[in-house]
């Protein structure tokens, strides 16, 4: 049945998604035109707006132009090259690679979405050198498993309302992640992602005749070579020692850092891989070698984040994203207040794609409002959160560092991402409204 909605999505958003610089620059003039015509603001004024805001999220950007270009190098060492395969090698059959990129990419976003970003990619790629099956979907589940990165050990909401002195606490005190992360109510939407994921993309699984397979070739990164040197420049670029030297310094401020309690976030998931790279290519000119291949996929990063950043500035500055809020949130009930701020979040999650930019400009409507009304604070705190996570199905701001890894375009996706949408929004709407 999946197969049969998903093949007019999948043909539909071919026809009709743009490249996502084209998006982002349609969503530019959504945002600047809704902020005129809503919001009363001058256009000059808008235009000001976008440009003061264009260049604030440079940091953010090298950091997922980072994690793109870091985990790339990582995969194409032999040693993860091998232990890949051998993981791969556990599917068997088309179905089961489905199934099991699914799987990895759910547990690792859970754990930090960053390293679920990467983990799924390389592990689609791997699967699609072994077994023969659609490419598009085998990247798009590995996307998919980012569903449930809000609701994990690294979400921005629940680990900011957690914290001592952050920005909301004279609302909401110190709510602990037991009563957000490790709440029975998100722990049964999670589970019941990590089972309805899985299987709805092995249920849209197309026929051979309408499948997209990729040359095994096309993905393969070649072997590293050790060349003679014949300069002393040759010679330290070949040379095995600084590698060794700078990687094990590396390892050592790895160990110290996680020795004295550090957690996951994506400068050391960054640092992690890159030192990881560093060892196990060896040499310097490995990989560099690997670098160089690394960046091309990062073209998309490095010219839409700055518009997302612009974008963010006109709905955050203009108050048009708290408008957005106020309207859906302003007739909820207290048993319906989680699902109104659930659908919210998904709206602004378009416009604003960070999830700690989304909860600064939300929170402000929404605990009020839960105050006001006696709904639980931490439910409807994880409902912005899981609306933040709910429509990057089909938003490409979060695709584009998977996309680049696995050599796609974002049509080739999100058709299967629309079917994805639907039904978890369903799956997550329920849990936060009647658990």
């Amino acid at each position: 049945m999946l197969t049969a909605i998903s093949r007019p999505m999948v043909r539909l958003v071919d026809r009709y998604l743009p490249d996502p610089f084209v998006f982002v620059v349609v969503l530019t003039l959504i945002a600047g035109l809704a902020a005129i015509l809503g919001q009363g603001t001058g256009p000059l004024e808008v235009v000001s707006m976008w440009g003061d805001g264009f260049w604030s999220l440079l940091s953010f950007s090298m950091q997922m132009l980072l994690v793109l270009v870091t985990g790339y190098m990582m995969a194409s060492t032999p040693l993860v090259r091998r232990g890949l395969s051998a993981l791969a090698s556990l599917a068997g059959s088309a179905g089961g690679a489905i199934l099991l990129v699914s799987i990895v990419s759910l547990m690792a976003s859970w754990i930090n979405w960053g390293f679920g970003l990467v983990v799924g990619a390389l592990f689609a790629k791997e699967l699609a050198r072994t077994i023969k099956v659609d490419y598009r979907l085998l990247v798009a589940s590995a996307y998919s498993g980012f569903i449930v990165w809000h609701g994990g050990l690294a979400g921005s909401v629940p680990l900011s309302i957690a914290t001592e002195g952050h920005p909301f606490a004279d609302i909401t005190g110190i709510i602990p992640t037991s009563d957000t992360i490790f709440a029975t109510f998100n722990i049964a939407i999670v589970v019941a992602l990590f089972i309805a994921v899985p299987l709805i993309n092995r249920a849209m699984m197309p026929s051979d005749a309408d499948s997209v397979y990729v040359d095994p070739k096309l993905l393969d990164e070649g072997d590293e070579t050790v060349e003679a040197a014949s300069t002393p420049a040759e010679w330290l670029e070949r040379s095995p020692a600084l590698s060794m030297l700078i990687g094990a310094a590396g390892a050592a401020w790895l160990i110290q850092y996680f020795a004295t309690g550090g957690g996951l976030s994506l400068n050391v998931i960054n640092f992690l891989f890159l030192t990881l790279a560093i060892l196990l290519h060896g040499t310097p000119r490995n990989l560099l070698n690997a670098l160089t291949e690394g960046v091309k996929g990062g073209a998309g990063i490095v010219i839409q984040f700055p518009f997302y950043a612009g974008i963010m500035a006109i709905m955050v500055q203009s108050g048009l994203a708290a408008s957005i809020s106020e309207g859906l949130v302003g007739f909820a009930s207290d048993v319906t207040l989680p699902f109104w701020a659930f659908i919210s979040a998904g709206i602004v999650n378009f416009f604003v794609p960070s999830g700690g930019g989304q909860w600064a400009v939300q929170a402000p409507v929404i605990l009020p409002a839960a105050e006001a009304l006696g709904t639980d604070l931490a439910r409807v705190s994880m409902a912005v959160a899981w609306g933040d996570a709910w429509t990057n199905m089909v938003q490409p701001f979060w695709a584009l560092p998977i996309l680049g890894i696995a050599g796609l375009r974002a049509k080739d996706i999100m058709g299967f991402c629309m079917i994805h949408l639907f039904l978890s929004g369903i799956i997550i709407a329920v849990g936060l409204t009647f658990l």
